[in-house]
């Protein structure tokens, strides 16, 4: 890695390695360390920024020649629930949610696994064991929680890793029981957040990268109203993936 900055911040940055979502292409990030008292603080401020948290670190992509990865969020008060979203929420009315700490179990690791074997085998987090898992739950944890979804029976049906922030939370990863298709476990965890965020007094629910040509991210514009970070700051996105111009834009 190099290394550049102030003496208030160090900027890591990574050595290109194959993109896990864009075929063919490769993959480099900027980290910044966020251990220290102003952890929390910062991380407010990175998020702001396009930045995600992975353990002590917060991220975001410094692809050479690509910036197909866009950060995303949703304003909760402006968020459409849909007919879609309703369907949603009624194959989903018998789950209660619960919220753990930031601390790993054998059934939340358990599920996880289940997920990656059914929907992501092939990846590089298929092969994580329980003192990996246990790593990516605790490490850096300093504003975070584990939400517990469970059906009437008890069982865990999905678990969603989030940071709390000044604005809004982050869904840092979501994992769920991948042969109840019909229940939209993942829609159903973002539907949750939104409605405990809005509850809470919270802006916005931030979703991390949509990426418009991979199919593992694509699904996130389904969500709107959604703003992504552009140069101008964060801006409408349709569902289309097209930046929705402001009134005092349009000709």
């Amino acid at each position: 890695m190099t290394v550049s900055g102030s003496s208030s911040a160090r900027f890591y940055y990574s050595m290109p390695s194959p993109c896990p979502y864009l075929e063919g292409k490769m993959e480099r990030r900027i980290f910044v360390d966020l251990t220290g008292p102003q952890a929390v603080l910062s991380y407010d401020l990175l998020s702001e920024a396009g930045f995600r948290r992975s353990l002590g670190f917060a991220y975001r992509p410094a692809c050479p020649g690509c910036n197909a990865c866009v950060a995303v969020r949703i304003p909760v008060e402006r968020f459409d629930l849909t007919r879609q979203w309703r369907r949603v929420l009624a194959a989903n009315a018998d789950l209660t949610a619960q919220i753990r700490p930031a601390i790993a179990t054998a059934e939340q690791y358990a599920l996880f696994s289940r997920y990656q074997v059914g929907r992501h085998r092939d990846g590089e987090m298929a092969r994580m064991d329980f003192e990996d898992y246990r790593t990516m739950i605790e490490v850096g944890a300093a504003a975070s929680h584990v939400v517990e979804f469970r059906d009437r029976h008890g069982n865990l049906m999905a678990g969603c890793l989030v940071d709390r922030m000044a604005s809004g939370f982050s869904a840092v990863y979501s994992f769920y029981e991948p042969e109840t298709p019909k229940r939209s476990l993942g829609s159903f965890v973002v539907l949750s957040l939104v409605d405990t965020a809005r509850a809470e007094g919270l802006a916005h629910v931030y979703l991390g990268y949509w990426i418009g040509e991979s199919d593992k991210m694509a699904y996130k514009v389904r969500f709107q109203p959604l703003e992504a970070l552009t140069r101008e700051g964060w801006r409408a996105l349709d569902t289309h993936g097209r930046i929705v111009q402001k009134p005092d834009e349009l000709a």
